[in-house]
């Protein structure tokens, strides 16, 4: 009798997949944010694959002789810092983006992204440039000398002391343990989001800077590596200046980081290279920061989105000048202190962390906008409808709707007090269809007179949504819907 033939073995079902969501770190404008997205998520392409990119990293030391470090907290933390070098930039490139001038050799952007422990978070705070710092004693990297303790901008501790001094100055500043350093300049940013084909940013406002070049008008835009520069350098468009700037740069990256998961690039062995050779061209990272704890990350972050991420600055006290330093921010120390806390105890910083619905963009963000609802028709119950479907979109609504005493209204009409023009055209964009009026002396609160033709309530959002103590707001809540 033959020998039976041996059964195959089952093959393994697929594996489950994990619960901890991709968590992705990303600064406010560079590609250190594809380094998280990209770079970490290389887990499903090879060990050799990564260790090939990884040899072309620039790597320094910038946690040599620290001494008085503050203790690790939960999670992992990463300085990301952007630098405005610009050497291997083109002619054509410098003017046609604005890029001429020597560099100062100081970091232009400041990111501190704090991976949560169990990987379903990247929480990203801001720092401003211009901060009020005191650098602690070090060498001048330039010329050798020693300095003393002393009072400066916080990017000119780069310029200073290098990635070591940045870092150790920042840990005094935010008692939070950094535990890697990521660094890239203009070059990479502009080749990586070439490499992903661009990214889209939406504003509700045109932006101008004669500075950088920018010019948007309202509305949505694909850009390039050179356009999407100056949108995220771009810090005259509006009174805000760097704070300002800085939420661009929060945005840019939450689309960036969209657009990288969105399109399957760390699915797809020749783009994941080809985006990824482009960003480590130029980047500079800590020498710890390794193949090994590359894929480490990825393995728990797959199944990042731009919902995974949050973003906020620091809490700002006073802005001005102070002796021996020009003009500076200051940071509110009590709320920073908590922020940071919160860093170190692993807590998320946003609010209402859930999935956010299709919406229009708009001016004025609903919780900002008193509405009073009035029903001008037979119908019962319908103001207290409108009242209910404005307040769920997140209008402040009196919650008192009362009812019109005129004739039938066919058509719903918001009235308005003409210095109230931005909420009121926000207003319409939920009421779409209704007819703006508008009443000088009616003050702050709008009136929404609802008519036969209201067939419910679109729902919008604001460009700048806050959330929470520290205004802090979620990747998927500040892309383009």
């Amino acid at each position: 009798m033959p020998p039976r033939s041996p059964r195959p073995r089952p093959r393994p079902g697929p594996r489950p997949r994990s619960r901890r969501p991709v968590i992705r770190p990303r600064w406010g404008l560079r590609v250190a944010t594809t380094l998280s997205v990209l770079v970490l998520g290389s887990g499903a392409i090879g060990h050799a694959l990564m260790t090939s990119l990884g040899t072309g990293i620039s790597r320094v030391d910038p946690f040599r002789d620290m001494k008085n470090r503050p203790e690790a907290g939960h999670g992992m933390n990463l300085l990301l810092v952007g630098t405005d070098g610009r050497d291997r930039i083109t002619q054509e490139e410098k003017e046609k983006y604005r890029l001429g001038g020597a560099p100062c050799y100081c970091t232009d952007t400041i990111m501190l992204v704090h991976i949560s422990r169990d990987r379903d978070r990247a929480s990203v705070v801001s720092l401003p440039r211009d901060s009020y710092a005191e650098a602690p004693a070090h060498i001048d990297r330039i010329s050798g000398k020693q300095h003393r303790a002393h009072p400066v901008k916080l990017n000119a501790a780069y310029a200073e002391g290098g990635p070591a001094l940045t870092v150790e100055t920042v840990e005094r500043m935010t008692k939070v343990k950094i535990d890697h350093y990521l660094e890239v300049d203009f070059t990479s940013f502009m080749k990586t989001v070439d490499a992903i084909g661009g990214v889209e940013v939406c504003t509700t406002q045109p932006m101008n800077d004669e500075y950088t070049g920018l010019s948007l008008t309202a509305g949505a835009h694909h850009l390039d590596g050179g356009e999407a520069l100056q949108y995220v350098r771009s810090r005259h468009v509006d009174g805000a200046s760097d704070l300002g700037r800085m939420q661009r740069q929060q945005r840019f990256v939450a689309a960036l980081i969209k657009k990288v998961t969105a399109s399957g690039v760390v699915l797809n062995p020749v783009k994941f290279r080809q985006v990824t050779s482009a960003m480590l061209s130029s980047v500079r990272a800590d020498k710890g920061f390794g193949t090994d704890e590359m894929l480490a990350l990825a393995r728990a972050m797959r199944g990042f989105s731009a919902a995974s991420s949050e973003f906020t600055s620091v809490p700002i006290g006073a802005m001005g000048p102070i002796k021996g330093v020009g003009s500076a921010v200051q940071w509110d120390q009590a709320k920073a202190q908590k922020l940071f806390r919160m860093i170190r105890e692993d807590k998320p910083l946003a609010l209402n962390r859930t999935k956010k619905t299709k919406a229009k963009l708009v001016d004025v963000s609903p919780q900002q906008i008193r509405v009073q609802v009035y029903n001008g028709t037979r119908e019962d119950g319908l103001g207290r409808k409108v009242d209910t479907a404005l307040r769920s979109t997140g209008f402040d609504t009196t919650r008192a709707p009362l009812n019109d005493s005129g004739a039938e209204l066919k058509r719903t009409v918001v009235s308005y007090d003409p210095r109230w023009d931005r909420s009121a055209r926000s207003l319409a964009t939920a009421l779409n269809g209704c007819a703006l009026r508008p009443v000088p002396g009616q003050g702050r609160t709008l009136k929404v007179t609802a008519g036969t033709d209201f067939r419910g309530v679109v729902p919008v959002r604001a460009q700048d949504v806050y959330q929470g103590e520290f205004g802090a707001v979620t990747g998927d809540q500040v892309v383009c819907s």
